[in-house]
């Protein structure tokens, strides 16, 4: 039951945190549009990171 809790709170915040993070980049003038096309698939790959933590390395929120 505590892996399930886990794998939806990364599967529903993560996602979230993202949204906010793209629409943070859009806004920003100080960055040019090849920074801002590398911090976008950062996101994705980085978003991807806690879900992977729990499911492959036996990782644990608490």
């Amino acid at each position: 039951m505590k892996l399930v809790l886990e794998i939806l709170l990364s599967i529903i915040l993560h996602p979230i945190a993202m949204i906010l993070m793209w629409i943070n980049l859009a806004g920003r003038t100080d960055m040019s549009g090849g920074k801002k096309v590398i911090w976008f698939i950062v996101s994705i790959v980085w978003g991807l990171g806690p879900i992977l933590y729990i499911l492959v390395a036996d990782g644990s929120l608490w």
